[in-house]
């Protein structure tokens, strides 16, 4: 730490009674200064050569009897204790001025006017070049800068809360290839003078710093001057993600809730412990950790990507745990939806928080969240036309991103689908939020619908065959076809639907493959040659008699096949009749 000197005479000529400081020099006290709970009887004429206030109001105190003077200076900058070491100045006395009260005296001779009017080499020119002196180091700026607290409006107009930030952020936005920032190990400013390998108080014995060497350090600034150290770094040009690492790391100091993953029971003890420890053994109250995490959540970069998803979503939490302002949480929510395709499935699982709880977890919060992605994602034209096509419309770029959504809402429907709590429109709701055009497929979607229907028996009917609407019966794989069929949890409409469309789907396929073979074998005559000589005539006759007898065959199997669909309609008769439609569909499948 840096240090100096003032001064030549011993402590001698006072002594100290409690929170009262007497001179002892022989002569008389005529003055009696009272600053906070502390008084001080000095003698006037030191204070009147050093102190312009102090000379006027003993002036103005002055009684003809010539009797002591009484004079109240609660306003002191630092109290009595930076005012004890104003007085031993004033009086020559050895005192030390360092990196923790340079800014106190600094204020407190700019409020006693202890200027060169009053003396040369007055204490306002002593501390205000060892301020400077000060700004050269990184740790002892720190110290300096903290210390402003405890005289904040002085410090402010005189600059030094200023300078002392532009003099952290120049350190920190600095070219590191130019001062070759090296590894910080503890205090090493002691020894500054001694080791010619440091670097403003950080030494380079050891291996060089990351990009994250400033994050512990800033972290025990207030909130009040943290938050212009990050808007003057952002104004040097500091890289987002910079930026975005020391928010995480202060806001982790000072949140506990950030520290871990939410539980059912993070609302019940923030309300009953009141108060935190942060890693610095100091506590926190739940309004102030409440503050600190809406400054930084003002403070994160806009930039799509650069906070990580699991990061918003903690503050999220947090958020919704401290009962942060309603614009807070929004924040949270649009930032969440702009980058809703980065985000994991464990992300999303929010605890229902409010008062009221409906469902285990908050599907609200989500279903915003899906909205805002939505808003920013979804195309005018798509919004209109969900269909399939669309994907030629909206563009590689823009449907990535819906897709991913869609697995992930798809997942979480699946998951939220267990609770017996959850009501049908509140489902439908959040599974319509994803329009049909990003769903390449509908496998997980019915998967999604399977487990509620399994969950919810109660259902009627209705229900069910409203419910399962919002699947498209078209868009099944085969393996999700095959279960949908045997599936008796769902509705027998949405069974023949199933059942109907994977028929004519391989109808489809089968006709496209004969009439892709046969114009391969009328494009290429000659693969048909050996045949044609041994067997003239007859044989291709018989060929073509054969491609006409399957393909009548596959209609009248296709037409038996709407016969009993409408039958079963009508009659609702046993799930045997379904084996028979396997069988059938086995049956074209080995043609």
């Amino acid at each position: 730490m840096a240090l100096l000197r003032l001064g030549s005479k011993s402590d001698d000529e006072f002594r100290q009674e409690g929170q009262t400081l007497h001179c002892t020099t022989g002569l008389p006290s005529d003055v009696t200064v009272e600053v906070g709970e502390s008084s001080f009887f000095l003698h006037k004429f030191p204070l009147l050569c050093r102190s312009g206030l102090l000379k006027k109001l003993i002036a103005d105190s002055t009684h003809e009897d010539g009797s002591s003077s009484v004079l109240e200076l609660h306003d002191v900058p630092g109290g009595d204790k930076i005012f004890n070491l104003v007085t031993r100045f004033c009086y020559g006395v050895k005192i030390e001025v360092t990196a923790s009260n340079v800014a106190s005296l600094r204020c407190a001779s700019e409020y006693l006017q202890m200027n060169e009017n009053y003396g040369e080499g007055n204490l306002v020119s002593q501390t205000e070049s060892f301020l400077n002196e000060v700004l050269s180091n990184w740790s002892d700026t720190i110290k300096a800068l903290q210390t402003c607290e405890e005289v904040k409006n002085i410090s402010e107009e005189i600059h030094i809360v200023s300078r002392c930030i532009d003099s952290l952020a120049m350190k920190v936005c600095s070219d590191p290839n130019m001062f070759n920032r090296p590894k910080a190990e503890g205090d090493c400013s002691n020894n500054q003078g001694q080791d010619p390998t440091t670097w403003n108080g950080i030494s380079s014995e050891t291996k060089l710093l990351g990009d994250d060497w400033w994050y512990e350090d800033l972290s025990l600034l207030s909130i009040s001057l943290y938050k212009r150290f990050i808007l003057a770094i952002e104004a040097k040009g500091m890289k987002p993600e910079s930026i975005v690492g020391s928010l995480i790391f202060y806001i982790r100091r000072f949140v506990p809730l950030m520290n871990r993953q939410s539980s059912f029971n993070d609302k019940n003890n923030v309300k009953q412990q009141g108060t935190s420890t942060t890693s610095n053994n100091s506590t926190i109250s739940e309004a102030d950790q409440k503050v600190v995490l809406e400054e930084i959540v003002g403070l994160l970069p806009n930039k799509k990507g650069v906070t990580p998803s699991e990061s918003l979503f903690r503050l999220l939490r947090a958020a919704m745990i401290l009962r942060a302002s309603q614009s807070c949480i929004d924040n949270l929510e649009k930032r969440i939806g702009s980058q809703l395709d980065q985000v994991e499935l464990v992300d999303l699982l929010i605890p229902n928080m409010s008062y009221s709880v409906e469902t285990l977890y908050d599907i609200d919060c989500i279903h915003r969240i899906i909205d805002h992605f939505m808003s920013m994602h979804q195309p005018a034209t798509a919004a209109t036309s969900p269909s399939i096509t669309e994907e030629v419309i909206v563009g590689a770029n823009t449907l990535k991103p819906m897709t991913m959504v869609a697995i992930l809402v798809d997942a979480y429907l699946a998951e939220m689908a267990l609770d017996v709590n959850l009501k049908l429109p509140k489902f439908h709701a959040l599974a319509s939020a994803i329009p049909d055009y990003a769903r390449p497929l509908d496998d997980a979607l019915y998967h999604a619908i399977d487990v509620y229907l399994e969950a919810h028996p109660w259902l009627a009917d209705s229900e069910r065959e409203q419910f399962c609407r919002l699947m498209n019966v078209q868009k099944l794989s085969l393996e999700a076809s095959t279960h949908a069929a045997q599936n008796e949890r769902l509705p027998i409409r949405v069974i023949v639907q199933v059942l109907f469309f994977e028929q004519l789907r391989l109808r489809t396929s089968i006709s496209t493959w004969l009439f892709v073979d046969n114009i391969e074998n009328s494009q290429n005559p000659n693969g048909n040659l050996g045949f044609l000589r041994s067997n003239g005539n007859n044989g291709q006759q018989q060929g073509d008699d054969n491609l006409r007898d399957r393909v009548k065959e596959l209609e009248n199997e296709c037409l038996d096949i709407r016969k009993e669909l409408k039958k079963l309609a009508k009659t609702k008769k046993s799930w045997n009749f379904f084996s028979r439609m396997l069988f059938f569909t086995k049956s074209y499948s080995k043609c």
